[in-house]
């Protein structure tokens, strides 16, 4: 029992005197003060007061298959064009078109549209594999062109486009919506532009869909006529990757694709994803169809931005059991962790591309760049290992 006794009293002693000297260390050693309570700065960004654009164009549409066409022609209003006229294969979707747009006039063949010279741009959404041959054909007719994504579907088509965009000099822009036409995106290229998070390392982004099959013409599940899946909403974060770390050249690392959950539609792919690198930063892409019904959009989209001294998260269209409505940005540097509500952020992309007409300059995106986004998604969709599901 005595030896009990002091056994206890000299493991009670040891335990104090631990605890005495515990408080004099400091209390980052056991993960304490690691976490800041500190409030999170939150800017609500104020829409800028802006004059009207300095330039005005008269362009015209031929193809509107996908209603990304109507995001297309309000940038292009917004930014000084003026609407003509419209052309679709389709009689029947001219009817919600021109209720939108009551002015339009309605052409009666496509040539009629590339045959008036006072037309300097045409946009198109078309179905995907008509968009570079309609491209091509407004090209040689003097005309710059506006393209939905995917705006080329296959090599054949792309080097096609490029021979002719190099021989006539005109504007082949492919409208990668998920950064040109959404505010928390353009908000970040002005944080990434302006060093918020120094150099780019890598950018991480997921892009899911919502499929509802009852929405979807049948185009769209063949891939000979909409793309696979990496050439067609993959294109989205390959410009992005280029974007947001600057970088002039790249190549794919691996991609991979498949049919999870669509036995009825055997060659429709509704999963992948896949790698890119270029000589000083990476990126990694996935991208689905699987947005399920309990979410109240489309997508929860996100881009993670890693720089050398902070990164940046954005939850473009929604943030799940967090703040309500789209444009979430996300900013963490050496200085301080803030966040931004980009909703009301001005998308230059229209105004810019207007300009680009007018002036022959590249504000709105460069060529190369343009063609460089497609030339990777095109890469990986061709070498994409199929998973065997």
């Amino acid at each position: 029992m005595e030896s009990n006794r002091r056994n206890f009293l000299r493991h009670s002693v040891a335990s104090a005197t631990g605890l005495a000297a515990a408080t004099m260390l400091p209390t980052g050693l056991f993960g304490q003060g690691l976490y800041s309570t500190n409030p999170i700065d939150e800017v609500i960004l104020q829409p800028e007061k802006r004059l009207a654009p300095k330039d005005s164009i008269r362009f015209s549409v031929i193809g509107i298959n996908h209603a990304h066409i109507l995001g297309m022609v309000d940038a292009l209003i917004e930014g000084g064009g003026k609407m003509i006229s419209v052309y679709s294969k389709e009689p029947e979707l001219l009817i919600d078109f021109t209720r939108r747009y009551p002015n339009v006039k309605v052409a009666k063949s496509e040539s009629e549209i590339l045959e008036d010279n006072t037309i300097q741009l045409v946009a198109s959404a078309a179905i995907p594999v008509d968009r570079a041959p309609i491209g091509i054909r407004v090209m040689k007719s003097g005309k710059d062109y506006m393209t939905d994504k995917p705006g080329i579907l296959t090599f054949d088509q792309f080097n096609e486009v490029k021979k002719v965009q190099k021989e006539t000099k005109r504007i082949y822009s492919i409208v990668y919506s998920e950064r040109l036409r959404n505010p928390a995106s353009v908000k970040a290229g002005e944080l990434v532009l302006s060093g918020a998070i120094g150099k780019g390392v890598q950018t991480l982004g997921i892009g899911p869909h919502k499929m509802r099959p009852n929405t979807r013409p049948d185009w769209f599940f063949d891939p000979e006529k909409a793309g696979g899946i990496l050439c067609d909403i993959g294109s989205h974060q390959c410009d992005q990757f280029l974007f947001y770390t600057g970088s002039k050249q790249a190549e794919v690392s691996f991609s991979q694709v498949g049919n999870f959950n669509n036995p009825k539609y055997p060659k429709y792919l509704d999963f992948g994803d896949m790698s890119v690198r270029s000589p000083h930063a990476t990126g990694y892409i996935r991208i689905d169809w699987f947005t399920p019904d309990g979410l109240d959009t489309w997508g929860d989209g996100r881009m993670f931005i890693l720089g050398t001294e902070g990164y940046i998260e954005m939850r473009k269209y929604i943030d799940i059991a967090g703040r309500k409505g789209e444009n979430h940005l996300f900013l963490v540097n050496q200085k301080e962790t803030k966040y931004f509500d980009c909703s009301q952020v001005y998308m230059p992309y229209g105004e810019q591309l207007v300009s680009d007409v007018v002036n022959r300059t590249e504000t709105a995106m460069t060529q190369e760049h343009c063609f460089l986004a497609t030339e990777l998604a095109l890469t990986a969709q061709k070498n994409a290992y199929r998973l065997n599901v």
